[in-house]
């Protein structure tokens, strides 16, 4: 009888884990980083909560939770800060994560609609607890959730959060639990594309606005995120602001950021991709083919996402003609004082104050973009002061301190930018010093 009963334990243990293993989503992370919390709760021995959570979470968590951790640079001290300063939040929290399990069965659902559209390739979902720096990303094919934010609610405590995480705050207050598997289906169709980073910020739009526009189609819903209705009503502004930076390198102003910019609306980047898919999806004959198109999409080949967004008609004018323009709008060094060259042509060595002024007024937020010309490190100028900008953020005033007969060169970077976020054309600095 005991054999039998021990029998029958075994065969129960071994289908659960396989069940487990070929399970698209997972959720085994959560049940542990709560027995590792309490555990946590009940000593106040740094050094064994650090032991704790090592061994009891992430040394036992899944491959999710190790991808989570690698795409976001958590180490032990991030989850034991967060756990010490926020313990209201994480008490707010915990019910919704513990039902975990009913969120997976609704996200399941949501990737069988996206199989009608697209024959997408296995990838799997991971539940993870992170530290408060991601509600969800992918690696590769694993889609990454972090659920002490995507799993929040209106009720979830945020009063303990500092300012950096105010962003957090607004947020909750959206209820993020009720679109978590809209979310997921996003989130999902990344692992379809061949990468989800882009070179420079239309090409990173574009590929956001696949994922969400394709979400809106399999789930056949509007999208719950509050920056494309922000960007349908407000487009025409946001076109003509987007036209003038799109190809610059930055992203700061459109993707990932906070509400702090001109329109008062975080990620507005999202709104203009999912704007150029929606044109080009309207004009197409074939609705899946297109759908196939877009996430295929090779977005870091300019010829191939320039003939994409020119076929979705979404802008006036060409991208050939719009790169043009934004070429022709960068901000240059217009004059550089402080090095005047004696009648030997060369500088006079010693402590200089040079002032490096602009065509254009520049953010003075990024201000340090120096860097070694041809002539390699050797010969770099090195700044040994940047004094600062002046009142209109036109001029720069740095200071360096040269040697006797010299070669110097320093390279003024594309680090210095507009407040849209646009980079300075790159200016030389080449000179010799005498005796």
């Amino acid at each position: 009888m005991r054999k039998s009963i021990c029998l029958i334990w075994c065969l129960f243990v071994a289908t659960v884990a396989y069940s487990q293993d070929k399970s698209p989503i997972i959720t085994t992370d959560l049940p542990l980083f709560w027995k590792a919390y309490d555990a946590i709760m009940n000593t106040t021995d740094s050094n064994q909560q650090a032991t704790l959570l090592q061994t009891m979470y992430i040394d036992k968590g899944s491959p999710g939770l190790k991808a989570m951790m690698e795409a976001r640079n958590y180490t032990v001290a991030d989850y034991l800060t967060a756990i010490h300063r926020y313990p209201e939040f994480w008490k707010s929290i915990r019910p919704n994560m513990l039902r975990a399990d009913k969120y997976a069965s609704e996200i399941q659902k949501g990737i069988t609609t996206l199989k009608k559209l697209y024959p997408i390739r296995p990838a799997k979902i991971y539940f993870t607890v992170g530290a408060l720096r991601s509600g969800g990303t992918t690696l590769q094919d694993k889609v990454l959730i972090g659920s002490e934010i995507a799993l929040a609610d209106f009720s979830t405590v945020s009063t303990e959060f500092p300012e950096q995480l105010s962003h957090l705050k607004s947020y909750f207050k959206l209820n993020p639990v009720k679109d978590i598997v809209f979310q997921n289906v996003h989130e999902y169709v990344h692992t379809q594309q061949d990468t989800t980073i882009g070179d420079y910020l239309l090409s990173q739009c574009v590929l956001e606005g696949v994922a969400e526009f394709v979400a809106v189609k399999a789930m056949g819903v509007a999208s719950p995120n509050p920056p494309i209705a922000f960007g349908k009503a407000n487009d025409a502004a946001l076109k003509t602001a987007f036209s003038k930076c799109m190809f610059s390198p930055y992203t700061n102003n459109w993707l990932y950021n906070s509400p702090k910019n001109a329109f008062g609306m975080r990620d507005l980047g999202y709104y203009m991709g999912y704007a150029i898919c929606e044109k080009f999806y309207e004009q197409a004959a074939d609705k899946k083919a297109a759908i196939k198109y877009m996430i295929e999409l090779d977005y870091n080949n300019d010829t191939l996402l320039y003939h994409f967004v020119d076929s979705s008609r979404y802008f006036d004018k060409p991208m050939t003609e719009l790169k043009a323009a934004y070429e022709a709008s960068l901000p240059t060094v217009s004059s550089i004082s402080g090095l005047d060259k004696g009648i030997t042509g060369l500088v006079a060595p010693g402590k200089k104050q040079i002032i490096v002024e602009f065509s254009q007024q520049m953010d003075p937020k990024y201000f340090r973009s120096f860097g070694w010309g041809p002539a390699g490190e050797s010969a770099m100028m090195k700044v040994q002061k940047v004094v600062g900008f002046n009142t209109n953020s036109i001029a720069l005033i740095v200071e360096v301190d040269l040697q006797p007969q010299r070669h110097y060169q320093l390279l003024i970077g594309e680090g210095f930018r507009t407040k849209e976020s646009i980079p300075l054309r790159k200016y030389l600095i080449d000179i010799n010093t005498g005796e």
